[in-house]
């Protein structure tokens, strides 16, 4: 297997072919996301990104701050899975709460119910990963309403497939340089 290419980006590196490779997170292209965070999608942000170099696994981190959700109330057609790197979290799984701290893992079977909210004194860093293994074929998984999401800005105003009526309360992401500060040494 050939070493993939990595190309730099104003907002950092992205790799441009399939193969192996080695990438410090820090040195990445993340995305700032206004009212969300910041994001870094290490299996490809976009679907040509996905499909073309990472196929069967999708893997992202995801820092937010207090009282910031990390995404939408939403089900996959695919098994995710989280685990809390540092900080704290408030996690809304199917309607109810549940308070996360670091090194805690969370475990979704497909179609389960879900949002997560930065919580306690600073920001909360979260791994996520799912398999990729029937999104391309189908529908992707579905965008929900609920109220316990919706006290944390986290849910989206109607049952929806559309990403932009579930995101419209928030401004575009943005890729950006990773800024000093959001991972801890």
């Amino acid at each position: 297997m050939a070493e993939a290419e990595l190309e730099q980006t104003e907002a950092g590196l992205v790799p441009t072919s399939s193969g192996w490779f080695v990438l410090n997170a820090r040195d990445a292209r993340w995305f700032e996301k206004p009212g969300q965070g910041h994001s870094l999608p290490l299996t490809g942000d976009d679907e040509y990104e996905a499909e073309t170099f990472f196929p069967m696994l999708g893997m992202a981190i995801r820092v937010v701050g207090p009282g910031e959700p990390s995404g939408t109330y939403h089900w996959e057609t695919e098994q995710e899975d989280f685990l809390v790197l540092s900080g704290e979290a408030l996690l809304i799984v199917e309607g109810q709460e549940r308070r996360l701290k670091q090194w805690d893992f969370v475990h979704c079977p497909p179609e389960t119910r879900h949002a997560f909210v930065g919580a306690g004194d600073g920001s909360c860093v979260i791994l996520a990963a799912s398999s990729r293994q029937f999104q391309k074929e189908g529908p992707w998984g579905f965008y929900c309403a609920d109220e316990a999401a919706a006290r944390y800005n986290a849910s989206s105003p109607e049952d929806t497939q559309d990403g932009e009526l579930a995101y419209a309360r928030f401004p575009p992401e943005q890729p950006t340089r990773y800024r000093q500060g959001l991972l801890s040494d």
